[in-house]
C-alpha cells in the first residue's frame, strides 16, 4: 500500500500537470553505494566488540534518503570507498580474473585478425575488374563542405591520398593489404581492415545500408565515422553521386531558416524559450569546448530553429545534450588527430567550415529527434515508455535487485529519467557516448 501511495503521489507531483505548467523530472537524487550497508564488503576486524552496536534498519527510500548524501555532490569521498574495498579483495582472485580477461581477448583478436587476412586472400586469387571501385581516402570521406574550402593537406589522415594500381593481378591485391596498412599508421592490423571494409562500402555507387549498420555494431572508425553517421541518419542518400548535391541543398536550407525565425527570438512569445536554451548551454559537457563563444552561438542557433520549428514538443531540457555528439563528430573533420576535440579553439576554423557543421548538426540531430520526438512531448509518454520497459527487463533479468526497490519505495522513474532524457549523455564520458552512438545511429 505505500509502494502504491508513494507512486501515486510521485505521478501526481511530477507527470500529471496541465499544458503549460508541467515540471518536468531532470534527474533523481542518487543514493550513493555503500559497500557497508549493502554487504558487498566487509571490513576485516580482528575481534568483535564487546558490546554490538546496534544500527537502526532503513525501512524506506525516504528514510535511506534522508540519512544520505546526493551521489554527484561534490564532497562525496571517492577514496575512501576504493580504500575500504582494497582492503577486502583477494588479490589473488582479482589477477586470476584480469589475467583470464586479457587472455579471451587476445584470442578473439586473433581470430578476427585470421578470419580477415583470409578473407583478403580469398579476394586475391579470384580474377576481378579492375579495381576502379576503390579510390582515394580523400574522395571517399571528404563532404561538400570540405570541396569548398581549401585542404590542410597531409596534416590530416582524412586527406591522405591512396594510390592503387589499375591493372588487376593477384599481385596487385596481395600487396593491397600491404598499402592499406601504410596509408593507416598507427592503427592495429584489425582496426585498418576494418577501416578498409566501410572505405569500400561507403564508395558506391550505392551505399549497403543494412551491411553498414551491421559494420556499424562494433564501432566506426573515426575517419569515416562523420559521413557514416549522415547516411545512417537518414540526412545523407545512399546513392553517392547525390550526396554532395544534399548537402548542399540542406545547408542552404538551415540558414534559410535563420533567416527566417532567428530573429523572433527577442519576441515576447519566444523569449521564455530563448532564455531557457541560453541558462541551459553553459551547462553543458564538455565545459571548456561549449563555453567558446561562437560555440555557444551555435548551440544556440540551432536548438531555438528546432524548438521553433517543432511546435507539438518545443524546447525541453534534454535536447540541447543531443547537439554535443554531432556537433564534436563533425568538427574532428577539420582539425589535426592529434589535437584534443574538446579543448580545440574553434574560432580558429575557417567561417565556412563552421557554417557547416552547424547545419549538419542541426539536420542529424532533427533525424535523430524525429524518432525519439514523444520523449519531449507532454507528460513525455516515450520517456514513460521506456522507463517501464527498463522495470519489466530488470525484474526479469534480476529480480532481487528488482524487488529491493520496491521494498524501499524506490521509483524506476526516479533515476532512469535522466538516462532516458539525455541519451546517458551525462552519465558517461563523451568518448564513450560516441563509441554508443556509433550503433544508435544504425538502429533508430
Amino acid at each position: 500500500m505505500a509502494s502504491d501511495t508513494g507512486r501515486k503521489q510521485f505521478w501526481k507531483r511530477n507527470v500529471s500537470k496541465v499544458p503549460g505548467s508541467i515540471q518536468h523530472v531532470y534527474g533523481a537524487q542518487h543514493p550513493p553505494f555503500d559497500p557497508l550497508l549493502h554487504g558487498t564488503l566487509t571490513k576485516s576486524i580482528p575481534k568483535p566488540p564487546t558490546t554490538p552496536i546496534k544500527l537502526k534498519k532503513v525501512t524506506t527510500f525516504q528514510e535511506f534518503e534522508s540519512n544520505t548524501s546526493d551521489a554527484w555532490d561534490v564532497g562525496e569521498d571517492d577514496d575512501e570507498l576504493l580504500a575500504m574495498a582494497a582492503e577486502s579483495l583477494n588479490t589473488d582472485v582479482v589477477m586470476e580474473t584480469a589475467n583470464q580477461v586479457i587472455q579471451n581477448h587476445t584470442k578473439l583478436q586473433e581470430q578476427n585478425k585470421f578470419h580477415e587476412i583470409r578473407q583478403l586472400k580469398e579476394r586475391s586469387v579470384q580474377p576481378e575488374e579492375p579495381s576502379s571501385h576503390i579510390i582515394s581516402d580523400n574522395k571517399i570521406v571528404k563532404s561538400a563542405s570540405e570541396s569548398q574550402i581549401p585542404s590542410s593537406g597531409e596534416k590530416h589522415s582524412l586527406h591522405r591520398q591512396q594510390s592503387v594500381p589499375q591493372q588487376s593481378s593477384p599481385a596487385v591485391m596481395g600487396k593491397l593489404a600491404e598499402q592499406v596498412l601504410l596509408n593507416t599508421a598507427g592503427l592495429s592490423e584489425r582496426e585498418a581492415f576494418r577501416l578498409e571494409k566501410f572505405r569500400q562500402l561507403l564508395a558506391g555507387p550505392n551505399t549497403d545500408l543494412d551491411e553498414l549498420r551491421k559494420l556499424s555494431w562494433s564501432g566506426i572508425p573515426k575517419p569515416v565515422r562523420s559521413i557514416t553517421w549522415k547516411i545512417l541518419s537518414g540526412y545523407l542518400p545512399a546513392n553517392v553521386e547525390r550526396r554532395d548535391g544534399t548537402l548542399k541543398r540542406k545547408q542552404k536550407e538551415y540558414f534559410a531558416f535563420i533567416e527566417q525565425y532567428y530573429h523572433s527570438r527577442n519576441e515576447e512569445t519566444n523569449q521564455s524559450t530563448y532564455r531557457q536554451i541560453h541558462i541551459d548551454i553553459p551547462r553543458m559537457s564538455p565545459e571548456t569546448l561549449i563555453l567558446q563563444p561562437v560555440v555557444t552561438e551555435i548551440f544556440e542557433r540551432i536548438l531555438f530553429i528546432w524548438a521553433i520549428r517543432h511546435p507539438a514538443s518545443g524546447y525541453v531540457q534534454g535536447i540541447n545534450d543531443l547537439v554535443t555528439p554531432f556537433f564534436v563528430v563533425f568538427l574532428s573533420d577539420f582539425i589535426a588527430e592529434e589535437e584534443d576535440v574538446e579543448n580545440v579553439d574553434v574560432s580558429s576554423l575557417p567561417e565556412e567550415v563552421l557554417r557547416n557543421i552547424e547545419a549538419d548538426s542541426y539536420w542529424c540531430m532533427s533525424k535523430l529527434l524525429d524518432g525519439i520526438q514523444d520523449n519531449y512531448t507532454f507528460a513525455q509518454p516515450g520517456i514513460q515508455k521506456k522507463v517501464k520497459m527498463l522495470e519489466e527487463l530488470v525484474s526479469r533479468i534480476d529480480e532481487q535487485v528488482h524487488r529491493h526497490l520496491h521494498q524501499y519505495e524506490v521509483e524506476y522513474l526516479q533515476f532512469a529519467f535522466r538516462w532516458m532524457n539525455n541519451l546517458l549523455m551525462r552519465e558517461v564520458p563523451l568518448r564513450c557516448t560516441i563509441r554508443l552512438w556509433d550503433t544508435y545511429q544504425g538502429f533508430q
